[in-house]
């Protein structure tokens, strides 16, 4: 399969350490399998932070995910698991992942999503109103999160 990083920096190596924490899944890479989606967050981030967008392209063995030798996360879904592991991560302060997972998959908490968040951590909405609005959601879009050094080692850039 091929992924796609969207960002404003022309790179040659994946970095681990210049990811930041409090993201959905974590302090990793993120990749899509869409290449639109790549590019539109691409021109987000330089938009946001200067320079031109660009999307970088990667070759990745899917069957790794099956494998038995990473540990892999997959939410297909807006779910309760899906909703507390992102509200986790987004909420640690610490410089270490909270979870041991390699490459996790799942909804991305895009603007739409991203403010009903926001509205449940400030106290606006409950978890099962949070949930409720999750469920109405349209047009999910899928991330790719690889958090460890063994799981970046699996991506070719092309």
């Amino acid at each position: 399969m091929i992924l796609y990083h969207g960002t404003n920096i022309n790179f040659s190596t994946i970095d681990l350490s210049a990811s930041h924490k409090g993201k959905d899944f974590g302090k990793g890479f993120y990749l899509s399998d869409s290449e639109s989606q790549a590019y539109d967050f691409a021109v987000f981030k330089s938009i946001q932070l200067g320079g031109t967008p660009i999307v970088h392209s990667f070759k990745f063995d899917e069957s790794m995910l099956s494998s038995g030798t990473l540990n892999y996360l997959c939410f297909q879904k807006y779910s309760r698991e899906w909703a507390n592991f992102v509200l986790a991560n987004r909420r640690n302060t610490q410089k270490e992942n909270i979870h041991a997972n390699d490459i996790v998959y799942g909804p991305i908490a895009n603007d739409k999503v991203g403010v009903q968040i926001r509205n449940f951590m400030e106290g606006n909405i409950d978890f099962d109103t949070f949930l409720k609005k999750l469920a109405f959601m349209k047009s999910i879009t899928f991330q790719y999160f690889f958090g460890t050094q063994r799981a970046i080692d699996l991506l070719e850039k092309i």
